[in-house]
């Protein structure tokens, strides 16, 4: 958002503030070109007229977080299927540009080792809550592509691996802002399972800047895009990185997914993106390594 007032457009943030907060945008408040609305989108009385006037919409209204998706798997679903379609309905009358953020959780428990965009889906079973998040998110992506391909609204669907930056929250879930937090205070570092399950994580100014680029791409409506950084590391030897980085007597705790989750509960044991149809469509790929990131979120290293 601060790229897009410092580029002189105008912009209007829709947010319930549910699991977000207004002090994240501390450093625009007084913007003149910044409006902001406390409200769910599907509750907004002035969705329609103010998608009917935009350039295009950025729609990341969404549930998040694990700990939330697995605590309340109905208000999951129904918070993602209703204000994706309140958006995209909004949208089918004016034909405003929409930037869809979808979630990598869509790829589901396969052991590939990336993902490409064209890949068939394996998802758990709905006797497990955890898989509400990207089933509700799945279904967004196909009413998404119906639109486009019915009514032709220019729509293009980013799934998004693991993005941070240092206004995330760890209260949800989100494995670095915990370790950090963690680290800080000198507390151990909860690693579920054996720590072996990976993640790539990609700093929220790279994936700012492929949305942007998508949206800016004719040649990306109608399309799926991965986003995120390809570069591979257990969430265990992430426990070591932040300890290191940030010179912390930290210990790393070894906890049970059943001690946090529910009962049998299933993770990703990969989530490594397939990076070449972003860079193929953009000329963009994320630049920012594991270290650099940790860095960021800890306030060790420049934002940029």
């Amino acid at each position: 958002m601060e790229r897009l007032l410092a580029a002189g457009e105008q912009v209007v943030v829709i947010d319930d503030l549910s699991t977000g907060s207004w002090d994240n945008l501390a450093s625009v408040r007084s913007h003149p070109g910044l409006e902001r609305v406390e409200s769910t989108v599907s509750a907004w009385a002035g969705l329609g007229d103010t998608v009917a006037s935009a350039k295009a919409v950025f729609h990341l209204a969404a549930a998040v977080g694990v700990e939330l998706v697995v605590q309340a798997p109905r208000r999951t679903i129904e918070i993602n299927l209703r204000e994706t379609e309140a958006v995209l309905d909004a949208a089918s009358k004016s034909k405003t540009p929409v930037v869809f953020t979808s979630t990598s959780e869509v790829y589901g428990k396969s052991d590939k080792p990336w993902f490409s965009e064209e890949d068939d889906l394996l998802i758990g079973p709905p006797t497990l809550s955890r898989w509400s998040y990207a089933c509700s998110k799945l279904l967004d992506e196909f009413l998404a592509l119906a639109c486009h391909g019915e009514q032709g609204v220019p729509v293009v669907i980013a799934r998004l691996f693991n993005i941070v930056g240092p206004r995330q929250s760890g209260r949800h879930g989100m494995v670095l802002p915990r370790f950090v937090s963690a680290a800080r205070a000198g507390q151990p570092l909860r690693v579920f399972g054996d720590g072996r399950q990976t993640r790539c994580l990609c700093r929220v100014q790279d994936c700012v800047e492929a949305l942007l680029r998508l949206w800016a791409c004719p040649a990306a409506a109608g399309q799926i895009v991965n986003i995120g950084h390809d570069e591979e590391i257990s969430i265990l030897d992430l426990a070591q990185v932040v300890i290191s980085e940030l010179g912390s007597a930290s210990t790393i705790d070894r906890v049970p997914y059943e001690a946090a989750y529910q009962s049998g509960f299933q993770d990703m044991p990969r989530r490594r993106p397939d990076l070449r149809k972003l860079e193929r469509l953009t000329g963009f790929r994320p630049r920012a390594g594991v270290r650099d990131v940790v860095r960021q979120v800890a306030g060790l290293g420049p934002a940029a």
